[in-house]
């Protein structure tokens, strides 16, 4: 009996002119796209420089942060008003005010005063673009400090050297860190929304009747409907990790048998929340919506973006009961990190949990009538 529901079922799959090329063509362009354009690293940052000096190192130190890669000098205004229509029209970020005598002020008193004001409207962009600023100044106070000592002839000041190591990403390439987690998304997205649809969609097409004077044990049923979703996520998932070689250079520093295994567990666990869905849905668009109301909070709650640990505490404790959270976190301590199933245990023990939970339900919501 089994045999035939899954030739149904796959039969079904093969015969829908959308669903193969949705399957094969949405993890290929998801992976081109969003690693570059889901991107944190602040750069391009509209910088207007007003500068009430003009001497030789307020030019410096202006062409210095205009040639860091992280600012564009877009205006130069003549005054903080005209600076600040800039921001108000968004053609500027960041203001930079360097003031009359800067120049004097640094040879004879050692010290001068800048002024920076940020548009904090994006409050990360305005924070982060004040830090770099920030940064590049120092860095531009400490040549100007050698330049003068190499002159004087005085010997340096004693000074710490700081050599900092990144582990796991040691360029700090934000896509390396994306890229496993958007394998998540992917896999999340196309075995959740999918068996979503399927028993509802059934309903409509009102093939559901027929199955329902069948012989067939509940188990069963809900077996056939999972099986096919579960070697599509296999399918989806080895296209993710061929995309991920080929165009990032990206390989699982661990076992990449060990994210197959983990995966057959996940996958298990979301497609059951979608046949739950679909049993208690009456129209495919009602499913369509439920799922994608639990999408939502699924992906924004599983550290995709945000880090757990930034989230106040009320939404860290959301984020145990989301299954997303514990797939994300293997996805990335195995890629990454080349973490094994001895610091993977509390994950591989939730997301069974979610499996048994999900399924389970799946069956007793199954309504068989005879």
């Amino acid at each position: 009996m089994i045999k035939y529901l899954l030739e149904k079922e796959f039969k079904q799959i093969l015969r829908n002119p959308f669903l193969p090329k949705m399957i094969l063509g949405f993890p290929l362009v998801v992976l081109l796209i969003f690693p570059w354009a889901a991107n944190f690293e602040i750069k391009n940052i509209n910088l207007c420089v007003t500068d009430h000096d003009h001497s030789n190192y307020s030019r410096q130190l202006a062409e210095k942060i205009s040639s860091s890669g992280y600012f564009q000098l877009t205006e130069v205004a003549s005054g903080y008003s005209g600076a600040l229509q800039s921001i108000e029209k968004d053609k500027a970020d960041i203001i930079l005010e360097i003031p009359a005598n800067f120049e004097k002020d640094l040879i004879r008193e050692k010290k001068a005063k800048i002024f920076i004001a940020s548009n904090t409207v994006n409050g990360t962009k305005g924070g982060l673009g004040s830090s770099y600023m920030s940064g590049i100044i120092s860095d531009f106070a400490s040549e100007i400090r050698n330049e003068w000592q190499q002159i004087s002839g005085i010997p340096p000041f004693p000074t710490v050297e700081i050599v900092s190591r990144y582990q796991f990403n040691p360029h700090l390439d934000y896509k390396i860190f994306m890229v496993p987690a958007i394998m998540v998304m992917i896999l999340t997205m196309l075995c959740g929304f999918l068996p979503a649809l399927n028993i509802v969609g059934e309903k409509e097409a009102g093939t559901m009747e027929q199955l329902n004077v069948t012989p067939i044990s509940k188990f069963l049923f809900i077996f056939s409907k999972l099986l096919p979703y579960w070697i599509i996520g296999f399918i989806v998932l080895s296209i993710a990790f061929g995309i991920a070689w080929i165009v990032y250079g990206l390989v699982p520093a661990g076992h990449i048998i060990l994210l197959y295994g983990f995966a057959a567990i996940y996958i298990l666990a979301v497609s059951g929340l979608g046949l739950v869905i679909s049993n208690y849905s009456e129209t495919m668009q009602q499913a369509m919506f439920v799922m994608y109301f639990f999408m939502m909070i699924l992906i924004i709650m599983s550290g995709l973006f945000t880090p757990i640990n930034s989230m106040p505490q009320w939404a860290q404790n959301l984020t145990l009961f989301n299954p997303l959270r514990y797939f994300m976190e293997v996805m990335r301590m195995v890629y990454l990190k080349g973490s094994g199933l001895a610091e993977l245990g509390s994950q591989l023990l939730t997301l069974c949990g979610f499996a048994l939970f999900f399924n389970t339900w799946a069956v007793l919501s199954y309504k068989k009538n005879n």
